[in-house]
């Protein structure tokens, strides 16, 4: 059994700095080569698409893997920022792909299923994180763990210094 409140808490804690920084009149200019709050919030959304796909190919019993690569392409993270609508719509989206993978908790997917060999290709910034097999169950601990942490940061950074929280 997979308990993903860890993963809620994150995808919680993410919308709303989102939705902070949404609100705020005053962001910073992101450091060169950052991100702006929509191509963030955009490529949270790739992000936890692809992993919604890797956990129902496992749940359909086929062969997966995962790869980044599409998340970090600018042309294709503001292609789905345009098409959801902006800032309230990429919030609904995610808010809603977040409920689809956490759903994957619980009984719904079986020990055997979650320990599933995933390979795993993962880049930042043009530079390689990793590239290796993880369980299906680790793509889960590593969003709740580090990617949704690591964008919640990169989220808040944008608000000026009296207004983080």
């Amino acid at each position: 059994m997979l308990d993903t409140t860890a993963l809620r808490e994150a995808y919680d804690s993410f919308l709303e700095a989102a939705v902070t920084v949404s609100d705020s009149t005053h962001l910073r200019t992101p450091p060169p080569g950052e991100w702006n709050a929509d191509r963030i919030l955009a490529h949270v959304c790739l992000v936890t698409a692809g992993t919604i796909a890797a956990a129902a190919a496992v749940a359909a019993g086929e062969h997966t893997t995962y790869d980044n690569r599409h998340t970090l392409d600018t042309w294709t993270i503001d292609r789905v920022a345009e098409r959801a609508g902006g800032p309230p719509g990429l919030r609904e989206r995610l808010r809603r792909q977040a409920e689809i993978l956490c759903g994957f908790g619980g009984p719904a997917l079986s020990d055997p299923e979650l320990d599933t060999p995933v390979p795993l290709l993962g880049l930042s910034g043009g530079t390689l994180l990793t590239d290796t097999v993880v369980p299906l169950r680790g793509l889960f601990a590593g969003l709740a763990d580090i990617e949704i942490p690591t964008h919640t940061r990169q989220l808040l950074a944008l608000l000026p210094e009296e207004a983080a929280i």
